[in-house]
Order: structure tokens, then C-alpha cells, then sequence
């Protein structure tokens, strides 16, 4: 398999398996909503779906990091687009990877911790409050800041950059460019719709 068709097939496979992996999570785990439920009603609802779901999070965010070699081979394959484009491209759509990946990962190996150390028989109060400071700082920073805020802010830029170069390239159809830069529009303006709840959130702790 050459660059060209291992970045094609990336192409296609990577939007399959995320919204795959993002519909199987509503009915299991009410995903995305249940974030915004009590720490003990989303722990509940985890232990519910046992190894199972822990699989799916896992594939969820190995969805992430296929992200990097795609971006990297998408940059090898376009030729006759701006060198320092293609550069920027490729190193801005690994950073969108890394950083989903790292919003991602908790669910699969640190929340089950959570999930059981909250529901033994013989957990005390004292050891649900401690989960529950866990979980919910957790969640801001490598949810909200770290997956949510900065994966927006480079996952768009990235199909920015993708399809401005798209549309240089002779390799590809430019009207995929063109897809890619209306995508990576949305994408941007989402960044600051995440941001928006921590601001409020921010704006709430100062005023307390």
C-alpha cells in the first residue's frame, strides 16, 4: 500500500470510526449529555457498562490518534501545494491528535479506577467526595481545556490548512479543499462555544 492510498483510506475509515464510536456511546452512557449529571449518577452508569464500555472509549480515542498519520501522509501526498503549508499542516494536525487523545484517555483508564473506588460495599463518605474532586477537575482540564478547547483549536486550523493545500495539489479534486476549509470554519467557531461554559464557570468562581 503507497502513501497515496494508506492517506485516501485514512480519509475515509477516520470519519467512519468517530461518529461510529461517538453514536455507540449515546446509549450506553447518554454521552455527551451525562457529563453534565451528578459524579456519582455518570460513575453508576460506567460500572453499568463494563468492560464493554471501557472498550469503546479506548476505540474512541485511538479514533485520535489515527488523526496523526493521517495528517502526515496527507502533506507526503500532495504534491505541487506550498512546502512550508504542507509543514504547517502536518505539525498542526499531529498536535489535534495528541491533544484529543489526551482528552480522551481518561475514560479508559482513569475513570474505571473512579468507578469501582466509589462503588465498593465499604466506601466510606470520605472516599466518594475524594472521587468526586477527582473526577470533576478532571474533567475541565483534560475534557473541556485540553480535548474540547484545544482540540478545536487545532483540528481546525488543520482541515484549514489540508484543504488550502488540497486545492494547490493536482493529486485530489479541489472541491474536497474547499470541504475541508468550510469544515475547519465550523470547527474554529466551535472552539470558542466550548470555551464559553468554562468562561462561565470562571466568571461564577471569581464573583464567590
Amino acid at each position: 500500500m503507497n502513501a497515496t492510498v494508506a492517506a485516501a483510506v485514512l480519509l475515509i475509515l477516520l470519519p467512519v470510526a468517530f461518529n461510529t464510536a461517538f453514536a455507540a456511546l449515546a446509549p450506553k452512557l447518554d454521552y455527551p449529555d451525562i457529563l453534565r449529571r451528578p459524579t456519582s449518577e455518570v460513575l453508576e452508569r460506567f460500572r453499568q457498562g463494563g468492560s464493554a464500555l471501557v472498550l469503546l472509549w479506548w476505540a474512541f480515542a485511538m479514533t485520535a490518534v489515527l488523526l496523526a498519520p493521517l495528517a502526515v501522509l496527507l502533506a507526503g501526498v500532495l504534491q505541487g501545494a506550498d512546502v512550508l503549508l504542507l509543514s504547517l499542516g502536518s505539525t498542526v494536525g499531529v498536535l489535534a491528535a495528541v491533544v484529543q487523545f489526551l482528552g480522551l484517555i481518561r475514560w479508559p483508564f482513569l475513570v474505571p479506577y473512579l468507578a469501582r473506588a466509589a462503588g465498593e460495599p465499604d466506601a466510606s463518605d470520605a472516599r466518594k467526595e475524594a472521587v468526586d474532586v477527582v473526577f470533576q477537575s478532571f474533567n475541565p482540564y483534560l475534557g473541556v481545556a485540553v480535548g474540547e478547547h484545544l482540540g478545536y483549536l487545532f483540528t481546525g486550523p488543520w482541515s484549514v490548512l489540508a484543504g488550502a493545500a488540497i486545492t494547490q495539489s493536482g493529486a485530489v479534486p479541489a472541491w474536497l479543499g474547499i470541504v475541508g476549509i468550510v469544515v475547519g470554519a465550523v470547527l474554529r467557531s466551535a472552539r470558542w462555544s466550548s470555551l464559553a461554559p468554562s468562561s462561565a464557570t470562571v466568571g461564577k468562581w471569581l464573583l464567590h
